[in-house]
C-alpha cells in the first residue's frame, strides 16, 4: 500500500495531523537535517501501522510517497 504524505519537520511532537484529500498530513519533532524527518516519519509511520515503511519518493520534499509492506 502506498501512501502520499505531506510533513512539516521541527514541531513539537510526531502526530497526524489530518487529511488532505488522499494525502496524509504528519507533524515531524525531528529536524529536516541529514534526514532526521524521514527516518523519524518511517519509524512513526512503522509504530502506527504495524507495517514495514520504506520512503518510495520525496526524500529531500515536504511531500512524500511511503510504502508500506
Amino acid at each position: 500500500m502506498r501512501l502520499s504524505v505531506k510533513v512539516k519537520p521541527n514541531s513539537k511532537a510526531t502526530k497526524i495531523t489530518g487529511k488532505d484529500g488522499d494525502t496524509l498530513l504528519v507533524d515531524i519533532a525531528a529536524p529536516a537535517d541529514k534526514n532526521k524527518a524521514n527516518l523519524e516519519l518511517l519509524k512513526f509511520l512503522k509504530r502506527h501501522f504495524k507495517k514495514t515503511a520504506k520512503l518510495v519518493r520525496g526524500r529531500t520534499s515536504r511531500e512524500k510517497v511511503v510504502e508500506l509492506v
